[in-house]
Formats: structure tokens, sequence, C-alpha cells
């Protein structure tokens, strides 16, 4: 696949991002289960993470990253058509986020989707929200990625309740055929891996295996972090190649925030250098489907990534499922 074949009419326009006040430090963590600082920090990298309130959901932080949006880039939302939130944590099984979000914003005239990819959720929204510009569908899309994943967490589980954080990141995608942003994408899922990742819902059944029924997060995380390493960097190469770059031409990695020393390995195993990856782990934990738009606001705000730079997005997560994306920064 050539770089002509991958089809855009849509570029990023303006990013914001909100975290909840409350910080959850891994010393904290020292006073509720059998860990340490050090522990947490030398095995995933993460320092502290932000906590929802008891009142505060993903709705709530959604709105306020989309207001950090609009007082940072001067833009109106009024006229967003489409409205796209990933997330794995919605406030009500139904109405959706999306539906809740175009009210709160008083937002007219726009469709409204949750999104539910886990991990990979704000790529793959990305994705779609390019797909329903360049087909003429849309003309201004919202992509949100939220999660209030705290409420999710057993805080008994040593293993899990360390890594996640909440937040919320969002962007804008508009139509400009003269000076589009996307350059190519790739996705694939893994299914077969579903028991290694996941939290029960109506069923308490998965490949004919009973599931813990908490309704909290289980996961194995050798498994996963076997999956992630070995298959991000062919979907890596798998990208490159549909785009007719090099991975040399690439400015920026963003991949999911999950783990530090899985993004090294990544890096190392893709032969990508550390030092032009980003991530918000440290400060912000695994917040799932918000980890990579908080990462690209970080690079943003520190001066690192410029008009014009070649980055790309992967996430990866629960399904198991991965989806890539390389893009102009158009900021």
């Amino acid at each position: 696949m050539d770089m002509q074949s991958f089809l855009s009419k849509a570029k990023l326009t303006a990013i914001g991002t909100y975290v909840p006040e409350r910080v959850l430090t891994n010393f904290d963590f020292e006073k509720m289960v059998d860990t340490s600082h050090e522990w947490i920090f030398s095995r995933t990298g993460i320092r502290e993470r932000r906590i929802a309130g008891p009142q505060e959901f993903t709705t709530d932080l959604c709105v306020a990253a989309v207001k950090d949006l609009i007082q940072r880039y001067e833009k109106s939302v009024r006229d967003v058509d489409c409205i796209l939130v990933a997330t794995t944590t919605p406030d009500y099984g139904f109405p959706s986020v999306a539906s809740q979000v175009q009210a709160r914003l008083g937002i007219e005239n726009a469709g409204a989707i949750d999104l539910n990819a886990a991990c990979a959720g704000f790529v793959y929204a990305l994705q779609m929200a390019n797909a329903l510009i360049t087909s003429g569908v849309n003309k201004k899309v919202l992509v949100i990625g939220a999660e209030t994943m705290s409420k999710t967490v057993d805080y008994s589980d040593r293993t899990t309740c360390i890594l996640f954080g909440d937040g919320a990141g969002a962007v804008l995608v508009e139509y400009d055929e003269t000076n589009p942003g996307f350059l190519a994408s790739h996705m694939t899922s893994n299914g077969e891996g579903g028991l290694y990742l996941y939290r029960t819902g109506l069923s308490q059944k998965m490949e004919g295996q009973e599931l813990k029924s908490n309704g909290c997060i289980v996961q194995n995380g050798r498994e996963v972090y076997k999956w992630a390493v070995t298959s991000v960097p062919l979907g890596m190469r798998c990208l490159i190649e549909k785009s007719g770059y090099q991975l040399e031409d690439v400015d920026w990695f963003v991949p999911h925030s999950a783990n530090l020393r899985m993004i090294e390995s990544i890096c190392q195993r893709s032969g990508f250098p550390l030092a032009k990856t980003l991530w918000s782990l440290e400060y912000y934990g695994n917040t799932s489907s918000a980890s990579i738009p908080l990462a690209l606001d970080k690079g943003e705000k520190e001066g690192k990534l410029h008009t014009g730079d070649k980055v790309m997005l992967y996430g990866f997560g629960g399904g198991l499922v991965q989806a890539g994306l390389l893009i102009n920064w158009t900021l």
C-alpha cells in the first residue's frame, strides 16, 4: 500500500485534557496493600495517579477536557456534527457518555456514539473520525478518550490496583482536503486472548470458563505483557509499510501508557528510540483510552511536538485489540 492509497480529508485542530484533583501516590499504596514505592516504580514507571471523586464520572471528565480545549484554542464546538467517546467506564449502560456530552455542551446537531476498544479506543475513534469526514458524512468530529478506571479497580488486588488512574483527553478533527493530517492506519484483534484482561458484565462466562465476577478489572499481566511486546512491534512495522515512509521518518511514537517496562521493550524490539517516545503514565498511571491524548498534550505543552511532525499513535489492550495511526501533527 503506497501513501496515495490511504484517503484523508481530515486533520486535528485542537486538544484539551482534564485529570481529577485527587492524587494517589505509591506511598499511599504502602498503607493499603503489601507493596512499596520502590517496587511499583521500578516495575511500572508510575509514581502517582489521579482519582475521580465519588460523584465524579466519565462524562464529567469529558466535559472538563472539552472546556479546556475550547479555552486554549478559542474553538467553538456548537457546530460539531459527531461526538465519539472512547471509554470502557461509561456512567451508565445507556444513555451513552457521548449523548451526555452533547447535552451538557449544548451541541444541537450531532450524532453521538460511545466506542469500546479498551486501551486502543482513542486511536480507533480517530480512525473512525477520519473515515466519517473523508467519506463526506461529517465535517467536524469531537473525539474523546476518557476513563474513571478507579471505579473498576479492586483495591485489595495489589497486582492491578497500583496501575490505574482516571483522566480524559479531547481533540477536534475537522475537514481539510488540502492539508490532511492522517497518513496511514492499522488495526487487528486477537479475541482468543480475551480471558487475559476483562471486566464482567451481563455474562459471567467466557469461552466456557467461569469468570471472577466482582465487576472489577481482572488481568493476567504476564500474558498481556507477552502479547503486547510481541504484537505491537509487528503492528508498527505493518503501519509503516502501509504509509510508504520509513521508521526513521517518524518524529514521535506515542504508545498506550500501560507500563514503562512494556514501552521500553516495545521500543527495543521495534528499533524505535525511547528518547523519541511520549508517555503519560508517570504521574497519571494507566488511564486506558485517555493515556494517548494525555501523552500528546504533555508533549505539546513541553514544546516537543511541532507542526508537521510525523507522529505514530499506537493503542493496545483488552480484547485483545490494537490500533495504530500515523499522523501529521497539525496543531
